[in-house]
């Protein structure tokens, strides 16, 4: 079969490879994107969307049981449908994974459905997805955009059986709620996990070998959600090491460090973070550089190997979906020669989504001082802001840090209600190097949860109204 020739190829279709193709054809590039799977990756198909449908059912299940009746609104519950809260989550990862498919179509993007191998210098054979035996299209592209994300990392000696020992993907989708389940990992996923099966009753024990759960936010952040993590009646246990975890024929055995007797649950989540996916693509053939096993790139994603450029959770932290996609957009335009910006990864903002949530743009309090930066700080709490008294969710704050000599904003981070809508604000701020007077003599409407955002930066100055 005869190579087809293309201008780029998208090597994997999540929100950073199938970002990149629609902005590639939108630059009248011919763009081919290849994957097995449907279009959207992890994150569409069982990561960002799907985990916030769940969320959302648990917020609301919550709020019943606890903001209701603050309103006067006794309402009586049943209890919930397990399998419909699942069957939800599915049904809105499939929409939109549909409407990206519609996306690629509509830019008229050749998109081979099977799993790729490299097979030449920038040309990969697809075989179908349900016959390997089967080759359904040759490929060859002037440029190869690497955007094959990342795998569950595992603990040494564990197995992970998918049935017992689980990852995201299984918890996910279990088709019974567990009694019981322990996670390992409190970072991002392993806490939105934790607030969606306690909220719904499940014992929760959530472990973590480091100080602090959520140990890349700010202290304080962390600080306040595992107070509120334990207030929900979750066994949070930091500074705790796993040494073994034995799937058994009614659940699961977790011996941690310095315990006598191990625990027993019906399941373990591992979510202790992610590997490049590298491995079975080919890519030795290619020569491209790896760094401490994810792909080395420059601040335009060019490899050591020309015409490979990567992107996304493949070459390395945040591994973030929309930090991926903008990878792919500066990516693609350098290609073009459009000569963007490189990405500033320290305006990159990070959201968790449980309840209360946290997000965050930006240096750490933590930071500050390991960088020997002079700093100060402006806090504001929801306790004191109308709006959140109005919607019953008055737990959490923001937390402003900004440079005292220049005044612009380091460091941003909430926790609260709605954090993860209000960063935008901040993300926006810090890139146009805004300080506390530029965000509170902006004029914020009231009553909004983002008003504490002003109050926040008067704080900064001594200048606090509200409390």
């Amino acid at each position: 079969m005869a190579a087809s020739e293309f201008d780029i190829v998208v090597l994997g279709g999540g929100p950073g490879g199938y970002v990149a193709a629609i902005r590639a054809a939108q630059l009248g590039l011919k763009t081919c994107v290849v994957d097995e799977q449907p279009l959207g990756g992890v994150c569409v198909n069982w990561g960002c969307i799907p985990s916030k449908a769940l969320l959302k059912a648990a917020e609301l299940y919550q709020d019943i049981q606890h903001v209701a009746p603050q309103m006067g609104i006794h309402a009586k519950t049943e209890g919930f449908d397990w399998s419909r809260i699942i069957q939800r989550s599915r049904e809105v990862s499939e929409k939109n994974s549909s409407g990206v498919e519609f996306l690629v179509r509509k830019s008229k993007i050749h998109r081979p459905v099977g799993r790729f191998t490299i097979v030449g210098d920038r040309e990969i054979e697809v075989r179908d997805s349900k016959d390997k035996s089967k080759v359904i299209d040759n490929i060859r592209g002037k440029h190869m955009i690497i955007a094959t994300g990342s795998v569950n990392r595992s603990l040494p000696g564990v197995t992970v059986d998918r049935k017992r020992i689980i990852t995201y993907m299984e918890a996910m989708s279990l088709e019974k709620q567990p009694k019981s389940l322990v996670i390992v990992g409190a970072g991002a996923i392993g806490c939105e996990f934790a607030y969606f099966y306690r909220a719904l009753g499940t014992d929760v024990t959530l472990v973590e070998v480091q100080p602090r759960i959520l140990p890349l936010e700010d202290s304080e952040s962390s600080k306040f959600v595992e107070t509120s993590f334990k207030k929900m009646g979750m066994n949070v246990m930091t500074n705790t090491r796993v040494s073994s975890i034995v799937a058994t024929n009614n659940g699961v055995s977790v011996q941690l460090e310095g315990q006598d007797k191990p625990m027993n649950a019906d399941h373990c989540l591992v979510a202790i973070g992610f590997a490049a996916n590298v491995e079975g693509w080919g890519f030795d053939k290619t020569g491209v550089a790896l760094d401490r096993g994810f792909i080395k790139v420059d601040g335009y994603f060019k490899t050591n190997k020309p015409g490979y450029y990567a992107i996304g959770d493949v070459i390395g932290a945040p591994q973030l979906a929309h930090t991926a996609s903008h990878e792919g957009i500066v990516c693609v335009d350098a290609i073009a020669g459009k000569h963007p910006h490189p990405i500033d990864y320290t305006n990159n903002p990070a959201c968790t989504y449980c309840q209360p949530q946290v997000a965050s743009v930006g240096y750490t309090e933590e930071k500050c001082k390991e960088l020997g930066l002079e700093y100060k700080v402006g806090r504001f709490p929801f306790s004191a802001s109308g709006k959140a008294r109005a919607i019953g969710h008055t737990e959490g704050h923001v937390k402003l840090i900004f440079d005292k000599k220049y005044g612009q904003l380091l460091g941003a981070h909430i926790v609260g209600s709605e954090a993860t809508e209000m960063i935008a604000e901040l993300a926006l701020a810090r890139v146009l190097e805004a300080t506390a007077e530029t965000i509170y003599n902006t004029v914020h409407a009231h009553p909004t949860l983002t008003e504490a955002v002003m109050e926040a930066a008067l704080a900064a100055d001594g200048r606090a109204v509200h409390m």
